[in-house]
């Protein structure tokens, strides 16, 4: 007998994000927030909800250049709070202008980046060249796909995306492979049964190539308006 997956479930406008202002210590900043709902694994970096865990939300918060607070996850903790958020949830900060990101999609894979490249480099740079703390100019990438993934495939898709962001900032004529403090969050589906779990996620597999292709096109957008 064949077995038969169900399709998957309705793919668009997967990171409706919205666009959000506020004044800290008199300086206007901006946000990028996407309420994703139940339903959801996220894999990530960042420093409010990283690794692997059930996560309902995304908050992309542009702080000031002069960032000096030591507790960054409970600011963005509290952001999230007063933008009712509900429930875990990831966060990720930047010092670059988030109202300036760039989406890019494909065939059901969508991707929203954000990119601060004044401080940049090579990952693996001299030791005499690392520099601590870095500057939080950062590129954040934030991606989401239509179906479920295991464990070993969403951690797959974060060196997909990574590889995928080194490619663009390449393309679009950048001498580097990233800034010190670059973050992802790759958002999947929670598996349901019935419906298949993938276990990959590199970029010659369906799904992955997929999420390198718009995660290329949208890190070569925003690093052309960085």
């Amino acid at each position: 007998m064949t077995a038969v997956v169900p399709p998957p479930r309705p793919v668009a406008g997967l990171l409706r994000v919205q666009r959000l202002t506020r004044v800290e210590d008199g300086e206007e900043l901006n946000a990028l927030f996407w309420r994703a709902g139940a339903g959801w694994r996220m894999v990530s970096s960042a420093v409010l909800g990283g690794g692997i865990a059930e996560r309902g939300w995304v908050l992309n918060a542009q702080v000031s250049h002069g960032y000096r607070r030591t507790d960054p996850a409970r600011h963005l903790a509290d952001l999230a709070r007063t933008l009712g958020a509900r429930g875990p949830g990831v966060g990720l900060m930047t010092a670059a202008d988030v109202s300036r990101y760039a989406d890019a999609h494909d065939s059901g894979v969508e991707a929203v980046v954000t990119a601060g490249l004044g401080v940049r480099g090579w990952a693996a740079a001299p030791a005499e060249r690392v520099r601590h703390p870095a500057a939080p100019g950062t590129i954040n990438i934030v991606a989401a796909l239509p179906v479920a993934l295991g464990d070993a495939a969403l951690v797959n898709a974060v060196s997909t995306v990574t590889e995928a962001k080194v490619q663009a900032l390449l393309d679009a004529g950048y001498d580097c492979s990233g800034t010190p403090t670059d973050a992802v969050c790759v958002a999947a589906r929670t598996p349901r049964p019935g419906e298949e779990t993938h276990a990959f996620a590199g970029p010659r597999s369906l799904w992955g190539s997929r999420l390198a292709r718009a995660v290329h096109a949208a890190v070569r957008a925003a690093a052309a308006e960085a």
